[in-house]
Formats: structure tokens, sequence, C-alpha cells
């Protein structure tokens, strides 16, 4: 059941989760703020889900462009969010090099195997110059909570928020840092 609703989702109850318009709606104030998107902007949301979060961010003026792994969520991501919706892998992402201002991720990047390798590609198609990047993911702390209750908490990754400023570093960006937005969420932000 976690890989149908979280990790892959499909079927009824994944699309009525994460195409129901409050989807992960706790992450998207943070997320618009750490990118302070504009007209001249070009998003990529990686795990883009039902798309969502992509009409709140074509309020800012930018253009958007969704991702995701799974096949239900692109065809209604492609229904609700009026944007290009790509099915792809986080770690091979068929874009050009430098080609969005700005990525986000919403309570995605918990379920990445090779997290350095997802952000060396990230940071491959963003704008060397203008580029910046918002993860908003799952603290340690929310294990075993509502926000990550077993048996999901067993199938993601939590890191402390040192590991997590750090995996950007490693994957070749110049400056990373972690807030926290409260005790379960912490936000990565991150530039070439």
């Amino acid at each position: 059941m976690t890989d149908r609703i979280a990790r892959r989702p499909r079927g009824r109850r994944a699309r009525a989760t994460y195409g129901a318009d409050d989807a992960h709606s706790f992450a998207w104030e943070p997320v618009l703020a750490a990118l302070a998107l504009g007209p001249g902007d070009s998003l990529l949301d990686v795990g883009c889900g039902g798309g969502v979060f992509l009409r709140r961010a074509l309020q800012t003026g930018c253009s958007a462009t969704g991702v995701d792994h799974s096949r239900a969520m692109v065809r209604l991501a492609r229904k609700t969010s009026g944007v290009p919706i790509v099915l792809a892998e986080a770690e091979r992402l068929p874009f050009a090099n430098g080609e969005f201002t700005a990525v986000s991720s919403l309570v995605a990047f918990f379920f990445f195997p090779e997290p350095v390798q997802v952000l060396r590609e990230l940071r491959r198609v963003l704008d060397p110059e203008r580029g910046r990047l918002a993860i908003f993911t799952t603290s340690p702390e929310a294990k075993g909570t509502s926000a990550a209750p077993y048996p999901l908490a067993t199938r993601g990754h939590f890191y402390s928020d040192e590991e997590l400023a750090q995996l950007p570093l490693e994957a070749g960006f110049s400056q990373s840092r972690v807030s926290r937005t409260d005790e379960w969420a912490q936000l990565l932000v991150a530039q070439p």
C-alpha cells in the first residue's frame, strides 16, 4: 500500500490524495518564498504528483514543467495543472543543460534512493547563473508520526539538517542551507 499511495502512486486513492486542491499545501509557500519566482523564471517541479502545486506556482508569472515517475500521476497532472508534464526518473531528466531557472521538489526527495545522483541531475538542468533549488522534505523527528507513519517511514530516507545540507555540496552545488518550517519539515535551498 505504501508503494501504491506514496512511492509510485496509482489507483483511485492516490488520485484522490494527490489531485486534491490542497495536496501538500503546507509546503507551497515556503518553497515559493525560497525560489522567489517571477515572470522571467522557468520552474521544474520534480515528483510533481497530481500537479496541484504547479497551478499555485503559475500565479507567480513563471512558466512551469512537471516531472514524475508514476504514469498515473503524469496522467492526473496533465489534466489538472495546465503545464507540460513529463514521465521520467529524477536521476535521468530529459531536459537540456541549464533549461530551468528554478527546481522544486515537494515531499518526494525522501524517496530518492540515490540523492546525490538526483541532485547532480537537478544541478545539470539548472541555469548556472540564475538557478536555484528548493526541496521540501520530511525531518528525522517525523519518523513514526502522522507526517511519516509506519510502514511509510521504513521506505524513505531521513537526514539530519547537517547531512541534508551536505548532499548538494557533494553534487557540485556551490551553496546549500537547511531551514525548518516546523519540527517535522526541512527546507533545503541550494544554488549551482
